[in-house]
Formats: structure tokens, C-alpha cells, sequence
């Protein structure tokens, strides 16, 4: 694995400032699937990053490159074959209320309001009627559904839907939000405004993030950091720190865009796409 930054400028304030803190640390992990007949698959190998204090981290690569097993290991959803993952030091083997999951597919309960959805989690465990009450105002009211609280899911458009899982899962005080392509079924316009929005939840949350997405634009708009990986089977192929930012997140696209360095990044990593699956095709040609 080799590490690039897009962009060297000097180094703002903020970024002094972040704390180097490895929050998530995957370390050589591999992940093998049996087949019929006593076959094996390797869907990843030997996959090694860090996440950050604070930091979204994108996990972005080619169809099929195992992005989604390495987030759904990260979530104790999946065991590894081989390797380990720690988050604050501590081990990672079973799911648990440290790592909260929002998935690209609507989960809300239906037959309950938008609040209700919200507190679900604190009540399950175990959190005081009026705590609970509080804390689902502040999380609906961090997404910008103040309006919808007491309206129902179906009531609602899909990136509402979407606003409602990220406000349940941050309320229930996950160390790390881990997303699983969460904007993957929006239209293009919705899926900005989600994107804007999920910026200013973090810098307000301050959650450390880790995403798996297949857009390329959206990882860059994002992350602090991405990890893009190799087809299949798996593994970090770079790790890009996306400099270009000067150590802050941008409030919208068109800022970014305007930014200099974001179209170097962006024909790199495209460059790093093409790359890959030029692979793919070499040899299926070959063989």
C-alpha cells in the first residue's frame, strides 16, 4: 500500500489542531467464503488502515472489492478470517452499541413517528423516559426535522427517511457511524443536499465516521481520508488524504468544485478506477 495527498498546501490551523488519534484500526485483515464442493472465495486480503479522531474516512473502490464486507466486519456483522480490527484499543468481535450502523435502505419502523423512531434505541437501553425525550429533540432537530416529529415514515420522502436513521443511530452514542452507502437510492439533487447536510452533522457531532460509497465525487466531497482498495480481491491499494481541503470540510459542491486541487484529485482516483478495471478486463480476455 502507498500513501498520496491530493494537493500539498500549507497546513491550516485545523488541521494542527485535528487530533491524530487512531479511533478504528483495521490491521491485515482477510475475509475467505466456502463454497460448494469445498471451495473457497477471497473476497478481501490482508486490509490495513487507520481512522482518525473525528475523521470520515471513505472506503471506495470497483464493484465488487469487498468494501461493504470490510465495513460490515468493522460492525461485528461479519467475523475475519484473518487479521483484526480494534476501536479504541479494544478489540472488535461482536456487534455492540459502539458502532452504529446506517444502512442504504429505509429502517425506520413504519408504525412509529418520527420521535418514537428515534428514542427507540435509548429505550432498549434502558435510558430515562425524559432523557430520552431530550435527547430525540436534539438529534430530530440536528437533521432538520423539528417539522416531521411526529409524522410517520411513510409520510415522509426518501432522504427524510434517510435523516431519521442518522438521528436514531447518533442517538444512541455510537463511537464510530459507519454507513453503508446510505445515499446510494436518492435522486442526484437529494443526494447533495444529504451529502451538505451530513457535513454539518459531523462537524457539530463531531462522530467519527467510516462510509463505503461507489460514487466518486461524493468520497471526495466527504472525506477527510479515503481508502481506496483493489477489485477483488480486496485490499488498500492508497490511501489519499484529501488535502486539498486545507483541513476543513466544504459546506457545498460548488465550493469544492472552485477549490484548487479537487480535479487532480478527482482524475487520479478516476485514473485509480479505470486502472482496476482495465484489470478486470485484461483477463477475462485472457482467459
Amino acid at each position: 500500500m502507498r500513501r498520496i495527498s491530493a494537493a500539498m498546501p500549507p497546513q491550516s490551523p485545523a488541521v494542527a489542531a485535528r487530533p491524530r488519534t487512531a479511533k478504528l484500526a483495521v490491521r491485515g485483515v482477510g475475509k475467505r467464503y466456502r463454497l460448494s464442493a469445498g471451495r473457497e472465495i477471497e473476497a478481501v486480503h490482508d486490509v490495513s488502515f487507520d481512522v482518525m479522531e473525528g475523521e470520515i474516512c471513505a472506503l471506495l473502490g470497483p464493484s465488487g472489492c469487498g468494501k461493504s464486507t470490510v465495513l460490515r466486519m468493522v460492525a461485528g456483522l461479519e467475523e475475519p478470517t484473518s487479521g483484526a480490527m480494534f476501536l479504541d484499543g479494544k478489540q472488535i468481535d461482536a456487534p455492540d452499541k459502539s458502532r452504529g450502523m446506517v444502512f442504504q435502505r429505509y429502517t425506520s419502523f413504519d408504525w412509529m413517528t418520527v420521535k418514537k423512531n428515534v428514542e427507540y434505541g435509548m429505550k432498549i437501553n434502558g435510558v430515562p423516559k425524559a432523557k430520552r425525550c431530550q435527547e430525540a429533540d436534539r438529534y430530530i432537530q440536528l437533521v432538520k426535522l423539528s417539522k416531521f416529529a411526529n409524522a410517520y415514515p411513510r409520510e415522509l420522502s426518501g432522504g427524510m427517511q434517510q435523516r431519521v436513521a442518522i438521528a436514531r443511530t447518533l442517538a444512541n452514542g455510537p463511537a464510530i457511524l459507519l454507513m453503508d452507502e446510505p445515499f446510494g437510492a436518492l435522486d442526484a439533487e437529494t443526494k447533495w443536499q444529504m451529502q451538505e447536510l451530513m457535513v454539518g452533522i459531523v462537524d457539530t457531532s463531531k462522530v467519527t465516521v467510516l462510509l463505503v460509497t461507489h460514487d466518486l465525487e461524493e468520497a471526495i466531497f466527504l472525506a477527510d481520508r479515503i481508502i481506496f482498495m483493489s477489485r477483488h480481491p480486496g485490499t488498500v491499494r492508497q490511501d489519499i488524504v484529501t488535502e486539498f481541503k486545507g483541513g476543513r470540510r466544504f459546506s457545498s459542491h460548488e465550493e469544492m468544485m472552485d477549490a484548487e486541487g479537487f480535479h487532480d484529485l478527482e482524475k487520479k482516483i478516476m485514473h485509480l478506477m479505470r486502472d482496476e478495471t482495465k484489470k478486470d478486463r485484461d483477463e477475462a480476455a485472457a482467459g
